[in-house]
């Protein structure tokens, strides 16, 4: 699609979308950035990727070695 506009269409696209991105509120990332490492760390009790997965729960587990005959 950005192929078949023209260089003046795109910068308007452009300017149109910093208009609307500008209203958008901000917060500081000194901020942002405690409160995301707490709920990381608050999460890491129900992460499987951390915690492993029970093998009774495991549906991917090792069945049996594979035979070949």
């Amino acid at each position: 699609m950005a192929q078949d506009l023209s260089d003046k269409e795109l910068l308007k696209m452009e300017v149109e979308q910093l208009r609307k991105e500008v209203t958008n509120p901000r917060d500081l990332v000194s901020k942002t950035g405690k409160e995301i490492k707490a709920y990381v760390e608050a999460q890491a009790g129900n992460d499987p990727l951390l915690q492993g997965i029970p093998e009774d729960k495991n549906p991917f587990k090792e069945k049996g070695p594979c035979v070949i005959s």
